[in-house]
């Protein structure tokens, strides 16, 4: 069984950097039943390709599954990509699969062109099955159907399918997406499913699975039909989809020019780092002693406000657990922190009494990922319980979308958005928000400013 992935994101044979693997040496590794094979078929700067070429032992395989029972010797195992292709690819690709990169770490964090494609992959439920759990991520999908033979008048499908996927985004998603998703269009593994698949499934599927249409479909084959790890897995989700995630190519351009999307905002300072810019220098001017980061996702602030020596104590605040842990991580490999960080586990829409008494506080890029019936709650539990002297929240700009060549008309930045303001939108609210819990508020664009849409994020500086 073979998977290629490619890019011509130039230099394109960057995509050795991403997977950690050389596109000058081919590479072979040991698996469970068998080894797998990593080379380029092509590398040039205009294009590169990795293939990863699973080999399996069919014998072991065989004894493995049902001791000499010569019933286990004929299978497609060996031939079809499953959930032995998933596991190589965790085990060949883990730091890409983290999204860890220790020469490149700004490329693993970035929106590049991807394609992939997989060959002899079985899906029980046909091409429709297919589409409906790949379509929803963004993708653009070709299904090459197999016949069962090639007889000219026997061209009924086999099942098996080759896959096509196309699109600008992390090679992290593109490898999570795969490891979660071949298993489940072929409903089986090879393996035990026990409590720690929930884990796995949290981890590498909370920031997309949460707010997937094929959710339960997706988990419920996943995890084997196995009812209590498919209500725990529920939770942990219920609990992933309160998460702010960024969009990982929002970013900026130099000027006004149409753009294809979010990811050509990338010249010359992406909008994210901007966005950080522009809350640092506020936060300079309001002088605060304690911070706290509310919605922190996997620490990238925070990384920046241990380097402020002016802050005396920082906290952040997420619901996944899984972000926290990558902040952990992100923090104890920095050594630039003079202070330590509490981190805290918990939702922006239930009080919480260790929010309490921060001078600043901040929630970028946060509200557009709460359902607007939770609004008010959140607005009580930040400005009516926590009540921090000053409240930093930014906000995409729904104005400078059309801008964006491919985000269609009522299309949002990020899968996740439940929804993008206007500026009066936004200002709305927050006079609104103001004026019942005694604050003030001024508003300013972050990233280039166009006469009439505005700037790309909109930031609303509430103070008292």
């Amino acid at each position: 069984m073979i998977i290629t992935i490619s890019t011509t994101q130039n230099p394109a044979t960057d995509l050795g950097f991403l997977l950690h693997k050389h596109p000058d040496r081919y590479q072979t590794f040991d698996v469970p039943y068998g080894k797998a094979d990593v080379f380029y078929p092509e590398a040039s700067a205009e294009r590169c390709t990795a293939a990863l070429t699973l080999h399996l032992d069919p014998v072991a395989l065989a004894r493995a599954k049902s001791g000499n029972s010569p019933d286990g010797y004929v299978n497609d195992r060996i031939y079809a990509a499953n959930s032995h292709l998933s596991v190589a690819i965790a085990e060949v690709f883990s730091n890409a699969l983290k999204g860890r990169s220790q020469e490149r770490q700004e490329l693993a964090d970035a929106v590049i062109p991807l394609e992939c494609t997989v060959e002899s992959l079985p899906c029980k439920g046909g091409e429709e099955f297919v589409r409906e759990i790949f379509e929803p991520l963004g993708y653009q999908l070709t299904l090459e159907s197999h016949a069962l033979t090639d007889l000219p008048d026997e061209t009924e499908s086999s099942g098996y399918y080759t896959l096509h996927l196309a699109g600008t985004i992390r090679l992290q998603d593109l490898l999570s997406h795969l490891y979660v998703l071949l298993p489940v269009m072929d409903n089986d593994k090879h393996y035990y499913v026990g409590s720690d698949e929930v884990e796995k499934l949290v981890r590498l599927g909370g920031q997309w699975l949460a707010g997937h249409p094929k959710q339960d479909v997706i988990t419920r084959r996943y995890l084997r039909y196995r009812r209590g790890l498919e209500n725990e897995a529920a939770a942990l989700l219920q609990r992933a989809d309160d998460a702010p995630e960024l969009a990982a190519g929002d970013t900026e351009t130099p000027d006004a020019a149409p753009l294809a999307n979010e990811s050509d905002l990338e010249k010359p300072l992406r909008l994210a780092d901007q966005r950080t810019q522009a809350i640092l220098e506020t936060l300079r001017q309001l002088a605060p002693k304690s911070v706290i980061d509310l919605g922190c996702g996997e620490g990238r602030l925070i990384a920046r406000l241990v380097k402020e020596p002016d802050f005396e104590k920082i906290a952040g605040m997420e619901v996944s657990p899984y972000r926290l842990e990558r902040t952990r991580r992100r923090l104890g490999a920095s050594s630039h922190s003079k202070q330590p960080v509490e981190l805290l586990h918990g939702s922006l829409t239930y009080r919480d009494q260790r929010m309490n008494g921060f001078d600043a506080a901040i929630a970028m890029e946060v509200i557009e990922h709460i359902d607007p019936p939770r609004l008010d709650a959140f607005a009580e539990v930040i400005f009516g319980q926590a009540q921090p002297k000053s409240l930093l929240v930014t906000t995409p700009n729904a104005e400078y979308n059309t801008l964006f060549e491919t985000l269609s008309a009522g299309k949002f930045r990020h899968r996740d958005h439940r929804f993008e303001w206007t500026r009066q939108e936004f200002q709305d609210w927050a006079q609104t928000t103001d004026e019942k819990y005694g604050y003030r508020v001024s508003f300013q664009g972050i990233g280039p400013e166009h006469e009439t849409h505005g700037s790309p994020t909109q930031m609303g500086v509430f103070t008292r």
